[in-house]
């Protein structure tokens, strides 16, 4: 589905990437961790077009090609959650979702949203509603943005992504701030979309890595430690002396 290889990323006099490779199969959550800074949301600005790519190859279905600008991704089957969820405040739930499907609007997505393009306003409205169905949040079409407690934003921003149907869903961050039951939620959720995507995710929560993935990378100062199962790399030396500590091997 996905082919990253040899990628580098610099800013300035700065090695952000160095010769990092990775890959994702249809229906496999693979998880990227590591450290602070050691390159794993670089590494998500890098392929949605928000990052400079110093060299490195990139294949999409088993073929090569371009790194993509972010403009093309919604055509490339790719969507992405944000850290900071993103949501915009003082439109619905509803709207904000409607947002997410711009490949299916004529005109201006958030004149659509608003109402303002009544061409396929119910089309994005079905669509929307189904998304916020797959996330648990049907009944919360009608609330305002900036209404909601922010485990339930998280939830938003998914439905978002999920608007365009992408083959490729990356998450990042999608248990950052969350409590422990809203952590075993977005377990099961990432569970149910890895039958109709697959999922790429940066993650500092370990219980969700271990939990979710079919295979962990590694990142440390930008280069690529460790890479294998979730049991692989738990055990693996560099990684715990990297980043998960020794009672994590445990």
């Amino acid at each position: 589905m996905l082919s990253i290889s040899d990628l580098t990323v610099k800013f300035g006099g700065l090695t952000a990437l160095s010769g990092v490779h990775i890959e994702l199969n249809p229906g496999e959550v693979v998880g990227l961790i590591g450290p602070n800074g050691a390159g794993k949301t670089t590494l998500f600005n890098a392929l949605t077009g928000f990052a400079p790519v110093e060299s490195g190859k990139l294949s999409l279905d088993g073929k090569d090609h371009a790194w993509p600008k972010n403009h093309q991704l919604v055509d490339l089957g790719i969507a992405r959650t944000l850290q900071g969820v993103g949501l915009f405040p003082d439109l619905t739930v509803l709207e904000n979702v409607m947002v997410g499907g711009q490949k299916f609007a004529k005109g201006s997505v958030l004149r659509a949203a608003l109402g303002l393009d009544g061409s396929n306003e119910k089309y994005l409205e079905e669509k929307a509603s189904l998304a916020l169905e797959k996330v648990y949040a049907s009944s919360l079409g009608d609330k305002r943005a900036d209404s909601l407690p922010y485990p339930v934003t998280k939830r938003v921003a998914i439905a978002r992504a999920l608007m365009s149907d992408p083959k490729i869903l990356l998450l990042d961050e999608p248990a950052g701030g969350l409590g422990s039951q809203d952590i075993d939620w977005m377990n099961g959720l990432i569970h149910n979309l890895k039958s109709e995507t697959s999922i790429l995710l940066v993650e500092h929560h370990m219980d969700v890595v271990m939990n979710v993935c079919d295979r962990i990378y590694v990142l440390n100062f930008g280069e690529l430690i460790a890479e294998g199962t979730p049991a692989e790399v738990r055990e693996n030396p560099a990684v715990i002396a990297a980043y998960l500590g020794a009672e994590a091997a445990k």
